[in-house]
């Protein structure tokens, strides 16, 4: 049996059991605040968009999930938050996209870039950060976009990756680290597989603790003809757990039970409600991260 066939049979096997997986921590007695932060400066993606002021379907996906496990959410589009008080947060989640000081046609207004020292600055002293899909696509270092920077923005430096391009929407495997939370559950041997717009991506940091790898070599178009790169990964920015996965482009994604599963994870640790040993990993698991031709 291939490769891909076998994660997606071990993937259609974990789809037939409880959407509820188990191992988790209790939640905790006094809930946790979470700010998820969903502006759009160019492309806007769908999981973000919103009618008629409904939250968009990631928001209320966001939302349910942390009714369930424990944690409030906040959702905005307005870059002003950053000028207010981040203490009353435990956590940043941003789905965003572009470079988030500039106007958009999101409510609200841009972030300044006072607002971007006082986040980044909180991460460092201890909150929490989780980033979804266009995360990485949010801020740019300074140089050609198809190069790796030594100069990094430093937004991008917190997150630890920081996208290049992407291809087709396509089915791809990515290969499990399965010792983190919410992956240590799933029960694949190797690896899953999704339906997905898959970013290809740079400027790796070194310490990342990679949680699922991009296999490419199955994949179809030119910027997926590379080495394997981090897709999901975790990393300490000063003191704050900093949570990354490039899935969430579709709105199935959102309620497809093991990318919940891994948010669910991402969001345990982040938060600090549950442990896990994130010895930097990318060397041994994807050593040909930063080549972007292979």
């Amino acid at each position: 049996m291939k490769r891909r066939e076998m994660l997606k049979t071990a993937a259609c096997t974990m789809a037939a059991l409880s959407g509820v997986p188990s191992g988790w921590a209790a939640p905790p007695e006094t809930k946790k605040r979470v700010l998820y932060f969903t502006r759009s400066v160019g492309f806007e993606h769908s999981p973000v968009h919103r009618e008629q002021g409904r939250l968009g379907h990631s928001e209320q996906v966001l939302a349910d999930l942390g009714k369930r496990v424990g944690f409030e959410v906040e959702c905005t589009k307005d870059g002003a938050v950053f000028d207010g008080n981040l203490d009353r947060y435990d956590l940043f989640a941003f789905y965003t996209c572009g470079d988030l000081t500039q106007p958009s046609k999101d409510p609200g207004r841009p972030m300044t870039l006072a607002g971007k020292r006082r986040l980044l600055e909180v991460i460092a002293g201890g909150k929490g950060f989780v980033g979804f899909h266009s995360a990485a696509d949010t801020f740019h270092s300074p140089g050609p976009r198809g190069e790796i920077q030594a100069d990094l923005d430093p937004y991008v430096a917190m997150l630890g990756g920081e996208f290049v391009t992407h291809g087709a929407q396509q089915e791809a495997s990515l290969i499990l680290t399965p010792r983190f939370p919410g992956v240590s559950g799933l029960g694949c041997a190797e690896g899953l597989s999704f339906t997905d717009e898959w970013y290809a991506l740079k400027n790796f940091a070194k310490d990342l603790h990679v949680i699922l790898v991009q296999e490419t070599r199955f994949m179809k178009g030119d910027c997926y003809r590379r080495p394997d790169f981090p897709c999901t990964w975790a990393r300490m920015h000063g003191q704050g757990r900093v949570f990354y996965t490039s899935l969430g482009h579709r709105d199935d994604i959102w309620t497809n039970p093991f990318f919940q599963t891994i948010v669910r994870g991402g969001f345990d640790w982040a938060l600090g409600n549950a442990k896990a040993d994130i010895k930097p990993n990318v060397d041994r698991v994807a050593p040909q991260a930063n080549q972007l031709k292979s």
